[in-house]
């Protein structure tokens, strides 16, 4: 089931290096440093070889998030994009349940996540260079952070630049818009490099 992997408030997320870098991967660990799970870009052989040749931010992705049994979370996907992108993130059985969309304002990108309805869920915005954001939900109420702080048992584990925290307020307990949210957190990594 789904809820389990996103019954954390923490979640820690750690890129794997991988040298021809056609495809971003990232394991994913609770705060107990146990890892929940895994995020994998799914690339055709087609999309590898254009993004040889072309920007990858312009160039589509979909990303699955599975728990360690292999259990497929959500699915996030974007289509060829010229300027800002829309992501769009799916539940395991194929069902949306919310996008996001992208804004950049020098240095101060901000992601909006609506659900299918067009409500906002929430948003996450901060300072991009000191990788340092907050999330905020639809009426503007701190719900939780993305960042490079560790504590504890993380900080024996977690040493480079490209490892982060997703931490969500203890009270906030809505597990569709949490699959949304962490979904959200997930790709800017991947968006904010893109767009170097």
């Amino acid at each position: 089931m789904s809820s389990i992997f996103f019954e954390s408030n923490s979640y820690f997320i750690d890129e794997k290096v991988n040298y021809f870098k056609f495809e971003n991967s990232y394991k994913v660990f609770n705060d107990k440093g146990k890892e929940i799970g895994s995020v994998n870009q799914k690339l055709s052989f087609g999309q590898k070889a254009l993004s040889l040749l072309l920007n990858k931010s312009m160039l589509p992705f979909q990303l699955e998030i599975k728990d360690t049994s292999g259990n497929l979370q959500t699915t996030i996907s974007r289509g060829w994009t010229f300027f800002m992108s829309t992501i769009v993130i799916d539940d395991a059985k194929g069902k949306t349940i919310g996008s996001i969309k992208q804004k950049f304002k020098l240095f101060k990108p901000t992601f909006k996540i609506v659900n299918t309805s067009g409500q906002i869920l929430a948003v996450i915005n901060g300072d991009w260079k000191a990788w340092n954001f907050q999330i905020k939900d639809g009426y503007d109420k701190p719900i939780g952070t993305i960042s490079k702080k560790w504590n504890g048992a993380m900080k024996e584990i977690f040493t480079s630049a490209d490892k982060y925290n997703v931490d969500f307020n203890s009270n906030y307990t809505d597990i569709t818009n949490k699959m949304a949210i962490l979904s959200s957190a997930i790709t800017i990594d991947m968006v904010l490099k893109e767009s170097k």
